[in-house]
């Protein structure tokens, strides 16, 4: 048994993280693999304008779940490789609109198969063992349960 394997829920989150981690850097391989010049980190903010835009900076936090720092953050890295473009509000000027240039257009459009084989890849995996076919339940159900009870205060209840 490995390390972290032997550790339980104690390393939960440690292996969580590393998990994701592996999972990135297997899908920036194969980006790099097909000569697509995209990084798994952008793909929040990618999907959501695939779904609509423009949309304002405050709708891609919210829909994220992340700060408004955060996706400004990640929105002038993008700009900065001009594949979103930024234009303020007409109603309200403190608001920024998000939308795709032609390049990011164009990334998204040879990002979108790669996408779907990711998803495929995944349910195979997730069909592999029983246990695996109900992770993204599992998932849902414990962020649910921290959601209504914070780690930090069921943690403080145990000392």
């Amino acid at each position: 048994m490995s390390f972290y394997a032997s550790l339980g829920h104690l390393v939960f989150g440690t292996r969580l993280r590393r998990l994701s981690e592996y999972f990135l850097m297997e899908v920036n391989k194969v980006y790099e693999q097909e000569g697509i010049p995209f990084d798994a980190s952008w793909f929040p903010v990618f999907y959501i304008l695939s779904q609509s835009q423009p949309m304002p900076l405050i709708d891609i936090a919210d829909q994220l779940e992340i700060s408004h720092s955060a996706v400004s953050q990640m929105v002038t890295n993008l700009r900065k490789k001009g594949l979103v473009k930024t234009d303020s509000c007409n109603d309200d000027r403190r608001r920024q609109l998000v939308v795709f240039t032609p390049e990011g257009e164009d990334l998204l459009r040879r990002v979108q198969p790669i996408w779907k084989a990711i998803t495929k890849a995944m349910e195979n995996v997730a069909m592999e063992h029983k246990h695996s076919q109900q992770i993204l339940e599992a998932i849902r159900e414990i962020e649910e349960s921290v959601q209504a009870t914070p780690l930090a205060e069921r943690v403080r209840k145990e000392l």
